[in-house]
């Protein structure tokens, strides 16, 4: 790092040790370290030493930095600010200054960087300049920013579910009510117009009427169950993958058969919840896209993990593609895999089926 370095930080007095002087060990060290940019600032802010750490975050040679000011590595906002002096101001004036911000490459591309920047004085307390410190966070903040949006996520995910909750349940007790009551009003006309030989001809029509109210009823009690199945709640996770495996095999042809182990498992509500959506969801899939005549889900507990497997003999698909027909329903069911901490894979190619596997750690599910 040259004199300067030794000079400001007042290690050209010192002792050799062991045939190295103290100021040479310093240089090796600060040139040894790569994770930090480490480098020396003139009162002025112009860059006087640069360390290989500086070279690989910021991009430039010490040919190309030293001698120009450090301002060059804040973007043009924080510049116009005045935020390059005002931080050497402080440090002067305090001894030092501690930042956290967007700092700029030599590649025009920016990072989120803690930056230390230290007032450095000679042994009468002259102002030498300044020690600057600066280490690239941006993996830690993208990090960060992530596990918000996760956060985010799941609780969209649990007002969503809790919505559709509501939503079921009174479309189930409310209206479904109604239609019941309707019927029974309906049937009672026609026991009414039965009894006079002049309306007698209409209690058929009346009778039609009730034909279509219990379709209503049932389609209520359909959309009520892909809203939120009361099984899910009322008997738990295996009762509800048993109906929903009937559902499907009912409504689209298609076999589906739900092998759990244990029989009986015991999650928590979220965790329920989820794993019931991502077979709904691997399902419709199924439904709309493979022309299968079987679909397979088996659910095992062995030891610290959780394995969900969900197998079709369907067409198949080309999972390379790059706008699959499948990759919205698989983008939900990795968001949910995700919310629970597990792994997901698919396995396919044109006519030989589609699988999904899914590890989920069991501490995830309690």
């Amino acid at each position: 790092m040259g004199q300067s370095t030794g000079e400001s930080f007042r290690f050209g007095r010192a002792a050799s040790i062991s045939g190295v002087p103290v100021e040479d060990r310093y240089f090796l060290l600060i040139e040894a370290v790569q994770d930090y940019a480490i480098f020396m600032l003139d009162p002025s802010g112009r860059v006087t030493s640069w360390n290989p750490g500086a070279q690989r975050i910021k991009g430039y040679t010490s040919e190309e930095i030293i001698g120009r000011h450090f301002s060059t590595f804040y973007a043009p906002e924080d510049i116009a600010a005045g935020k390059p002096a005002r931080e050497l101001d402080i440090a002067a004036a305090a001894g030092r200054v501690e930042d956290e911000g967007w700092r700029v490459r030599r590649d025009g591309s920016r990072f989120w960087a803690n930056v230390v920047v230290s007032a450095v004085h000679d042994a009468s307390g002259a102002l030498l300049g300044f020690a600057k410190i600066t280490r690239d966070l941006t993996a830690r903040m993208r990090l960060a920013e992530l596990e918000r949006a996760n956060a985010v996520s799941t609780h969209v995910q649990i007002a969503r579910e809790n919505e559709q909750k509501r939503m079921a349940r009174e479309l189930h007790d409310d209206l479904g009510q109604r239609l019941t009551a309707l019927k029974m009003s309906v049937a009672l006309l026609e026991a009414n117009l039965h009894q006079q030989p002049a309306t007698a001809p209409l209690a058929s029509q009346t009778h039609e009427l009730q034909l279509q109210i219990d379709g209503m009823a049932a389609a209520l009690r359909r959309i009520a169950a892909d809203l939120r199945p009361p099984l899910l709640d009322d008997l738990g996770l295996a009762a509800a993958l048993e109906w929903l495996a009937e559902d499907f095999t009912k409504r689209y042809g298609v076999r589906a058969s739900v092998h759990l182990e244990p029989a009986e498992p015991e999650f928590s509500e979220f965790a329920s919840t989820a794993l019931f959506r991502i077979v709904q969801e691997a399902l419709t899939n199924v439904a709309r896209h493979a022309n299968a005549g079987l679909v397979r889900v088996e659910m095992t507990r062995a030891g610290p993990t959780l394995s969900l497997d969900i197998e079709d003999d369907g067409n198949g698909a080309e999972l390379d593609l790059p706008c699959d027909r499948h990759a919205f329903g698989l983008l939900g069911i990795r968001e949910r895999v995700r919310q629970l901490r597990g792994n997901v894979s698919f396995s396919s190619s044109p006519g030989h089926g589609f699988r999904i596997s899914i590890q989920i750690p069991a501490d995830a599910l309690g």
